[in-house]
């Protein structure tokens, strides 16, 4: 999927087709990741939306176990329904222009994207108030947990902050500045994926076996 979109950014602006028999705007529609509301977003919001729904999962495994940590499972599920629901409708996008006149509109260089910066400081308050419950995780399930992390947020916010570098000072519409847009999208898709094998891997060793079931 991402390659189908990158072609039809590097036909357009690598090599000057803006038509070619009118695929390329059906292609950019349905695919093109930098946009909203197509395939490629409902692919994002269905691996969030897979997160999300294993984490409740979990979570209700853990009440019957009275665990202490369902509050910290249940938490992160409603945050994976909230990225759901961000990627569909470009929540954060709002948060531009209001930052940025906090900023004062001036050169904003690596937060030229400006809902970064409240991102990041929801990032670190999360980190804090989640320290505890990770290390209380199985060593691989915390590993796995930290690189899905950091590869997520590596391109939402890491990616993001180089791209917006170099949108404000060349624009959007160009082959560098997909590039970055490319990459931050396949390492945010990378993250969602391993996330879902991990809490997959999970619930296979602490739940060998779980049954749904529709009645009594």
């Amino acid at each position: 999927m991402v390659l189908l979109s990158f072609t039809s950014q590097f036909l357009r602006y690598g090599l000057g087709h803006d038509y070619l028999y009118g695929l390329l705007p059906i292609t950019e529609e349905l695919f093109h990741v930098d946009r909203e509301q197509n395939i490629s977003t409902l692919f994002s919001v269905t691996l969030l939306l897979c997160s999300g729904s294993l984490l409740v999962l979990i979570a209700l495994m853990k009440r019957q176990r009275q665990d202490p940590d369902v509050s910290k499972w249940m938490i992160l599920a409603g945050g994976f329904f909230y990225l759901a629901t961000d990627e569909g409708w470009s929540l954060h996008e709002r948060l531009i222009e209001p930052v940025r006149g906090l900023l004062g509109h001036g050169d904003l260089g690596i937060f030229y994207f400006a809902w970064i910066i409240p991102a990041m400081a929801g990032v670190a308050l999360l980190g804090v108030l989640f320290l505890g419950f990770l290390f209380r995780l199985p060593s691989s399930t915390r590993r796995s947990f930290i690189i899905a992390g950091a590869l997520y947020l590596g391109g939402a916010i890491g990616i993001e902050m180089l791209g917006g570098r170099y949108a404000e000072l060349h624009g959007l519409k160009n082959l560098t500045y997909q590039l970055f847009a490319h990459l931050e999208e396949s390492l945010e898709m990378a993250g969602i994926i391993l996330f879902i094998h991990t809490l997959l891997h999970y619930l296979a060793e602490q739940y060998p076996e779980i049954r749904l079931l529709t009645h009594q």
